[in-house]
């Protein structure tokens, strides 16, 4: 380049048409990379959403597994026995302490509801010749309809606070009252709390019903206590086995029970494929009015006991200190001994060598009968 001499643009000249070209050629290419690397970009995060959601599956799967393996060694995780059947129940509801509803047990009332969900039930004599009856029920949350249930004795009230459980009864004896206002008995009575309901398909009072959640609201309003106490002692004992009946071996074939009550001319049915005494009385099958099915059970316990009665008829009998009974399981029963040492403590059962009486797995069905009548005479003359 000489100096002074001026520099010739016009070869690339901007408003030519090859620079034209030549700019939206670069301009082409920067675009195509920039869309190429947002590309790349939404690939990478569709990548990694892809693989947490294959990662958190993979999660999902392990524990499942983890799960299987643990049921496969142990098919009771998460499971304790039930206080009141010796049946796998879920650990989280074992220390819930349980319900004892009073039940009309006349033809009138009959088919009673939902009392073939109660775990145990106690029949006695009251007034009149009747019986009515005390069912035990365990975290029986879905039941609606509960009764027709009446009101309390002594002995029931006694009989309940063995198991620490609320007692649920419409009306009372005069001879209850004390016990009731007791603090220890957690009773809730249908004539004072508004948590129960009466039908129109029965006359009074044989109407009256309550539900589980009914009777869950009293025990919140009166702030009872919903779990075992720390000290308690359970009534009732049960075989662990749950693949063999433990078998009375020097018992009495009993295929059929009568525990001799005029009234109700109950009686139970052995039936040897399940394994289980079926309930019967005023000449037919006992039902639940809400399945429809046949009460029956695993173990009946007999409980004889004397006393005398109140100048109304209301029996008064001794339910404390010891006496005779009976132990009825898989076709066969035994004489037992039965013995409670407080009135608020649990009765137990003994064999004649002194060792508890273990039951088998499965709903208990418990008779307190007058040990002088001629039924109870003649059955201990014959099991003995």
């Amino acid at each position: 380049m000489i100096k002074g001499e001026k520099m010739n643009w016009g070869k690339f000249d901007l408003k030519s048409t090859k620079a034209k070209v030549v700019i939206v050629g670069v301009l082409l290419i920067a675009i195509i990379i920039i869309i190429i690397s947002i590309a790349v970009s939404c690939s990478s995060k569709k990548d990694v959403n892809r693989d947490d959601s294959v990662f958190v599956e993979n999660i999902i799967e392990t524990e499942a597994e983890t799960q299987t393996q643990k049921l496969a060694v142990d098919p009771h995780l998460n499971q304790s026995r039930s206080k009141l059947t010796g049946l796998w129940v879920p650990s989280a509801t074992v220390n819930n302490s349980p319900v004892a509803v009073m039940y009309s047990n006349v033809f009138d009332a009959m088919p009673q509801s939902s009392i073939g969900s109660a775990d145990i039930v106690f029949e006695s004599l009251v007034e009149g010749g009747i019986t009515r009856l005390c069912a035990v029920f365990e975290n029986c949350t879905t039941l609606e309809k509960i009764g027709p249930v009446r009101s309390c004795r002594t002995y029931y009230l006694l009989f309940a606070k063995e198991f620490e459980a609320t007692y649920v009864h419409f009306g009372y004896s005069d001879y209850a009252e004390e016990f009731l206002q007791m603090k220890i008995m957690h009773s809730l009575d249908g004539m004072v709390y508004c948590n129960f309901y009466r039908t129109t398909d029965r006359v009074a009072p044989h109407n009256a019903y309550t539900s589980w959640s009914g009777i869950m609201g009293s025990v919140a309003s009166k702030g009872y206590p919903t779990v075992y106490p720390d000290n308690y002692q359970q009534p009732l004992t049960f075989n662990n086995d749950e693949k063999k009946d433990l078998t009375i071996s020097n018992g009495q074939t009993c295929l059929e029970f009568y525990p001799g009550y005029v009234y109700n001319k109950p009686y139970f049915i052995y039936n040897e494929k399940d394994k289980q005494y079926y309930r019967y009385q005023f000449d037919g099958s006992q039902i639940d009015a809400e399945t429809g099915q046949q009460l029956k059970y695993k173990n009946i316990l007999v409980k004889y006991v004397t006393g005398e009665y109140w100048p109304n008829g209301t029996p008064n009998y001794i339910v404390t200190g010891t006496g005779k009974g009976l132990y009825i399981t898989d076709g066969k029963a035994v004489a037992v001994t039965w013995k409670n040492s407080s009135e608020y403590g649990p009765t137990k059962y003994y064999d004649e060598e002194g060792k508890e009486i273990i039951l088998n797995q499965g709903k208990t069905w418990i008779c307190q009968i007058e040990a002088t009548s001629a039924s109870a005479v003649k059955i201990l003359d014959t099991i003995q």
